[in-house]
């Protein structure tokens, strides 16, 4: 499989996710009350995650300059995580499901997409080790698959930097803060019982 094929499935596949995301906003609530400080905090967590994913995802754009699979990034936040795009996403994605006002929706929505971002990484390997042979072996073999370790790290004096790319990546992660409203929106449906509460989550 190819990378354009494998970043296909994996933009379907979160399509899918989305979706799903959107049904349990629309039919899941917090056991807690809305005016629990504790339901507060939990969203604000999940607003900072979400803030950390664009920053983090924004910056990881800087070093791939639009060129993902030729030549392969090996410096910056890539000498410490294979996948620090996938890194930063996961806790954007965790950061939506705090929206519920749910520790357990946050972490529910955030082993779902560690899950797909797995296997997507999996896939990405294969393809990286059929093209550049023992040279992606050895950056496996010594650089993390997603959790950073920082004493890894390592720069570049010059960056290529393309806008476009940064541009959309930055949009792309930002779109996670409507999470905010659109959870906002449904529990409002909710408490008036235009939609019904169909799970209560922790």
């Amino acid at each position: 499989m190819t990378t354009d094929n494998i970043q296909t499935v994996r933009k379907l596949v979160l399509s899918l996710a989305v979706l799903t995301g959107v049904l349990m906003y629309a039919f899941t609530n917090s056991q807690l009350d809305a005016a629990d400080s504790l339901h507060e905090i939990i969203e604000w967590v999940g607003i900072v995650a979400i803030v950390i994913c664009i920053l983090g995802r924004t910056w990881a754009s800087l070093y791939i300059a639009g060129c993902k699979a030729e030549p392969f990034m090996t410096e910056g936040p890539y000498s410490v995580t294979r996948n620090p795009l996938y890194f930063f996403s996961i806790f954007g994605i965790a950061g939506v499901g705090f929206q519920l006002g749910s520790a357990l929706a946050g972490v529910i929505f955030g082993m779902l997409a560690w899950a797909v971002f797995y296997v997507t990484a999996l896939q990405e390997e294969r393809a990286m080790v059929a093209r550049h042979g023992a040279t992606f072996a050895d950056y496996m073999a010594s650089v993390p698959r997603f959790v950073p370790r920082p004493r890894l790290w390592r720069d570049v004096s010059t960056l290529t930097i393309m806008p476009p790319t940064i541009l959309r990546t930055f949009g792309d992660a930002t779109v996670l803060l409507l999470s905010v409203l659109v959870a906002e929106g449904f529990e409002q449906l909710q408490n008036i019982g235009v939609l019904p509460v169909l799970l209560r989550l922790p």
